[in-house]
């Protein structure tokens, strides 16, 4: 599952593995899925409270899924968008009431627009309805 090195070193890439169907996930592991070294993780753990990773034996670190797909949310705020750490911690902590965050995308909220979308499936449904 070894991430391109090149992936590695380039922050700005967008181009992530998908996520396994486990339900842990070692710091390597997680650094391969994110392209983000281990001690970047570790340092991340200190900086954001939502990132608490279960420690087992040895102190060894295991992740979550939701923690995963948090990580990568992090990475595309400070890599991509352009965030402090005191920045992507304050985002992740009151996002904007006005939009909704899927996936680590950011999609706009219009009302107009799902009044559009509620009228075209009543279309649809008539139709079907005959």
């Amino acid at each position: 599952m070894a991430i391109n090195l090149m992936t590695m070193l380039d922050p700005s890439t967008t181009d992530l593995p998908d996520i396994p169907g486990k339900r842990y996930f070692t710091i390597g592991e997680v650094s391969d899925l994110c392209a983000v070294k281990p001690h970047v993780l570790r340092y991340w753990e200190q900086e954001f409270p939502q990132l608490r990773p279960v420690k087992r034996r040895g102190n060894r670190r295991y992740y979550r899924r939701h923690e995963v797909e948090l990580i990568r949310v992090i990475r595309k705020l400070l890599y991509l968008d352009g965030y402090t750490i005191s920045g992507a911690r304050n985002r992740l902590h009151k996002p904007n009431s006005k939009k909704n965050q899927i996936d680590g995308i950011e999609k706009d909220v219009n009302s107009e627009d799902c009044t559009k979308i509620i009228g075209e499936l009543q279309s649809i449904s008539e139709l079907l309805g005959k």
